[in-house]
């Protein structure tokens, strides 16, 4: 739907929400002190419509901006992302747009892998959904079990994976240098 479609259904939907409510143009014009004549126009499409003319009328009316101007609804916001498969482990993109802080569920096989650690620029934390992950980050050797959060700077040598005892369910947050997700984890033991 293009622009002048929108503005085009603003007139009659002026005229429509106007008679629905049994109000005359007189009536509108002092309620919100727009002449009768501007009124008539705006309804039958000869004048554009504008947010001085529309915010009174909307407020006069009781009926949100939107619905005088007929906005498209806004867009379904689940993330339909299609899973990917990297290095045996697949990953579902939970963030729509390319950039910036990234999220992505992952699921790990059960397998036994030798950790190679790796560093890069970025931040990642993770949580653990399901079983049980093993977190190598420089000279700590963790595994971090469902409920449990880690977060590190990817500068710092790491590696993570499954224990081999089964596979293990986790998101992962990564962001550029600086993006940082603190989360308060419960204390070993609870």
């Amino acid at each position: 739907m293009t622009t002048d479609d929108v503005l085009a259904g603003v007139g009659p939907r002026l005229r429509r929400i106007r008679k629905e409510r049994e109000v005359t143009l007189a009536a509108l014009s002092e309620a919100t002190g727009i002449s009768v004549s501007t009124l008539s126009r705006l309804e039958s499409g000869l004048r554009k419509p504008s947010l001085e003319l529309l915010l009174p009328i909307a407020q006069a009316h009781q009926v949100p901006l939107d619905e005088l101007v007929g906005a498209p609804p806004v867009g379904d916001p689940r993330v339909r992302a299609k899973p990917i498969v990297r290095y045996g482990r697949t990953h579902w993109p939970l963030t729509r747009q390319p950039g910036g802080l990234q999220a992505f569920k992952v699921l790990e096989p059960q397998r036994q892998q030798e950790p190679e650690p790796r560093t890069h620029e970025g931040y990642e934390w993770l949580y653990v959904l399901s079983g049980r992950l093993r977190v190598v980050l420089g000279e700590h050797d963790v595994v971090l079990t469902a409920g449990e959060a880690a977060e590190f700077d990817t500068r710092v040598p790491h590696w993570f994976g499954s224990t081999g005892e089964g596979p293990v369910e986790f998101l992962s947050l990564f962001g550029p240098q600086g993006e940082r997700m603190h989360v308060r984890a419960r204390p070993s033991g609870s």
